[in-house]
């Protein structure tokens, strides 16, 4: 740093030649004697070592010679005062640099050091150079040390020693020296001093590098301009920034000392592509596990592709973390769905693949599937546009032949589906802010063990989280937020959907989901979903309601527990099957959903909360623990909590399994449902065969297929008045729904039992 150069200080005083009516015999001070006119000085106009100089003869103890002007003095800033000198005759006097610190009215300062050490003359003609250091800060190598205080000085030297010597003085010099304490007084370099040219046109690549090499601890500084960077930069000391950087999207800026979304702003200037550069170095760099936004809030005019941003692979598996921050949507186009129809064909002889798509080529890889026979969340994973084929996310239910499809594609804040794998990535307390015009996060096509944690997804138009392959492997979504975009539609109008996924693993726990068209549709197996709270209710009186999550396959191995399961229900399908039809297969069954508060308000009497929908014949249950929840109706009574729904098929009740509804609590519900159900029965008049219904108790419309137990429960009576003390044998299936037994006795008799029945075999 120089200020006569950046600034432009005048720092300078006059050569003698141009007259000594400036220059003081005292302190310098406006009204100090000058040496015009005195008979001790002299100007000699052609000295063979100086040329043009000052002849001063010494009669004072201490000679003073300041320039009257005033050299500005600032804090931070050191001048050196430089002087030769040599002695002509007489005494040989001593020579030291001298200064009157001056305060910003012009009045001298006291009390400050103004003067250096002297240097006595030896010989004469002997040309000596004297110099010294005034300044504010008390720094090894400042001779005058002189604080904030002073404004000016008033520059020159001090003769001392014997009266009667003469010297003559070349003309006084001063200059800005703090960049002789540059390294010990300023904690950072600029890229600048290393050639650095900031013209955006100019390759900056080697000066940044050369000054990241020099520093020893010092903060690298990107002055002001705009640097163009021809290729990678890794910058292995902290780096601020006054200036801007650009770069080709294929090279990165690193920043190992501050790695984080505000420095990456600062570097670029505009922070969506702040955003892609610090992706990009996360993606690539192992010497940070994530990337702090440190609470900044990015703004998206488009979706964003990541793979695009990280742009030199397409696989990572490596754990990452992107936390503290917001990711919004502004309002334009770009956030528009983009829709292709086409004819297609499918075969269960290769379920993940439609053939013979003409309009491949408009289709885009992540674009929902929608037609006859397609279950929901079905989305094209791939596509080859010469052989005119999409691979498929699931399988199709009912698709066989040739049929029209549509294909939408939602746009999201973040597209991960450009890459082929990814796995151990967290989101940490970020917010999706998609506003109604964005979905949130497409997941990769595959992958493992992603991690949402924490974060809100506000106000997704589509969907929240979006899986269109196996990227959903062992997925963890933890204490998150889904706000609706659809709060004020009623319920069943709603389109919106929290999440999906295909693969197996799923962990959903503590999350709360606001009004979503449908919360959660889970494709896969060995999942757990646990004190969750999701609530789809409207504000319509018998309004209807959609299932808030769904299970698209049959033999689920998944934890359905401690759920707060308001306005909605839960689904269980096998819509992800291309032969829905049970063939040999497990069926439906490794499900338990246990200890879930259930509840609606406001909803007709036929609404139920859990609910089986096979789409294809021959299925049953094989294992279900149904057990433990509340069950509560407000403002209007529901007729039962489960059902069959038998758009597409029903179960073989002939089949039951194993399957354990028990110890629930009813609230408003007209019928309660169970398995076992035990209940008393009282025959009043004299029979042989005693007719036990059990209508209603048994779920999802079982038939009695065992009697655990036939207990007395008081004396049986023959008709002649007798105890009885032999038991009955049973008959189970009864009746035309299938759904009584019947007791057979040896005798018409009367009396009361309790009858324990299942509608399954429990083995």
């Amino acid at each position: 740093m120089n200020k006569a150069i950046t600034e432009g200080l005048a720092l300078m005083p006059p050569a003698f030649v141009d007259g000594l009516g400036v220059w003081s015999s005292g302190n310098g001070t406006s009204g100090t004697a000058t040496y015009a006119g005195a008979g001790n000085a002299a100007i000699v106009a052609a000295d063979q070592d100086f040329g043009g100089c000052l002849e001063l003869l010494k009669t004072q103890t201490t000679q003073y010679l300041r320039w009257m002007g005033q050299v500005p003095v600032q804090p931070g800033c050191y001048l050196r005062i430089r002087a030769k000198v040599k002695a002509v005759s007489g005494n040989l006097p001593a020579v030291r640099i001298a200064a009157t610190p001056i305060d910003g009215l012009g009045a001298a300062i006291t009390g400050l050091t103004e003067s250096a050490t002297p240097v006595t003359l030896t010989s004469y003609g002997e040309v000596v150079t004297i110099e010294a250091i005034v300044g504010s800060g008390n720094r090894t190598g400042n001779d005058m040390v002189w604080g904030t205080g002073p404004s000016f000085a008033h520059v020159g030297l001090d003769l001392t020693g014997p009266d009667g010597g003469t010297i003559r003085i070349d003309d006084i010099e001063v200059e800005d020296a703090t960049e002789d304490f540059h390294r010990t007084m300023m904690d950072w370099i600029d890229v600048r001093d290393y050639g650095a040219i900031g013209d955006g046109v100019t390759d900056d690549t080697a000066a940044f590098e050369a000054a990241d090499a020099a520093s020893t601890g010092e903060e690298i500084l990107v002055s002001d301009g705009t640097y163009y960077l021809a290729d990678h930069v890794t910058f292995e000391s902290r780096v601020r920034f006054e200036g801007t950087v650009t770069m080709p999207v294929d090279k990165r800026l690193t920043m190992t000392r501050n790695y984080d979304l505000p420095s990456y702003i600062d570097a670029f200037g505009d922070e969506a592509e702040a955003f892609k550069r610090a992706l990009a170095v996360l993606f690539n760099f192992s010497d940070h596990a994530g990337l702090d936004m440190c609470g900044r809030r990015i703004e998206l005019d488009g979706p964003l592709d990541v793979q695009a941003a990280v742009a030199n692979k397409t696989t990572h598996a490596i754990r990452k973390v992107i936390r503290n921050g917001e990711i919004a949507a502004n309002a334009n186009s770009n956030w528009d769905l983009v829709t292709a129809s086409s004819d297609g064909t499918y075969a269960t002889s290769n379920p993940l693949q439609l053939s013979g798509v003409a309009n491949v080529a408009n289709i885009e890889v992540g674009s929902l599937v929608e037609g006859l026979g397609v279950g929901r969340e079905v989305y094209v994973l791939d596509k080859n546009v010469g052989a005119q084929t999409l691979t498929l996310s699931k399988p199709l239910f009912d698709a066989v032949g040739t049929q029209p499809y549509t294909f939408t594609r939602f746009k999201y804040l973040l597209d991960f589906s450009g890459f082929a794998s990814i796995s151990r990535l967290v989101f940490d307390d970020v917010d999706f802010r998609c506003e109604g015009r964005a979905s949130a996060v497409m997941l990769p096509p595959a992958g493992l063990i992603l991690h949402f944690r924490d974060c809100f997804f506000t106000k997704p138009k589509d969907r929240g989280i979006t899986s269109i392959g196996s990227g959903c492997q062992g997925l963890l979504v933890d204490r998150c937020q889904f706000i609706s975009n659809e709060q004020s539609v009623d319920a069943q109008d709603r389109t919106s959907i929290g999440l999906n996924t295909n693969a197996n693993d799923v962990k959903l726990r503590d999350n709360r989901a606001a009004r979503m068209g449908t919360w959660a549709v889970i494709g896969g197996s060995g999942g757990i979903i646990s004190g969750n709270h999701f609530f789809q209710g409207d504000d319509t009186t018998n309004g209807s309601r959609k299932a808030g999550l769904v299970l698209t396959q049959s033999n689920v191995k998944t934890l359905v527990v401690s759920n707060y399961i308001d306005n909605c229900f839960v689904e269980w399908t096998n819509e992800h099957d291309d032969d829905p039809d049970h063939n040999n297969e497990a069926s439906f069954g490794g499900l338990t959903v246990t200890g879930n508060t259930f509840t609606a308000n406001d909803v007709a009497a036929w609404f139920r909360w859990f609910v089986i929908k096979p789409h294809g014949s021959g299925h049953y249950i094989q294992g279900l623990n149904l057990s433990g929840n509340v069950f509560k109706a407000l403002n209007g009574n529901v007729d039962r909590v489960e059902a069959v729904d038998t758009t597409h098929a029903t179960l073989d009740l002939g089949r039951m399994r194993n399957c354990v509804v028990e110890g629930n609590t009813f609230n408003g519900i007209d019928q309660w449902c169970m398995n076992p159900v035990s209940l008393e029965f009282t025959q009043s008049s004299f029979q042989q065969v005693w007719t036990c219904d059990f209508s209603g108790y048994l779920p999802f419309g079982g038939r009695t297929r065992r009697v655990q137990s036939v207990v007395a429960e008081s004396e049986i009576f023959s008709s002649s008045l007798q105890t009885l003390y032999e038991m009955p044998y049973v008959s189970t299936s009864e009746g035309a729904s299938q759904d009584q037994v019947t007791l057979h006795w040896s005798s018409p008799c009367s009396g009361a039992v309790y009858v324990t029945t299942r509608m399954d075999n429990p083995t």
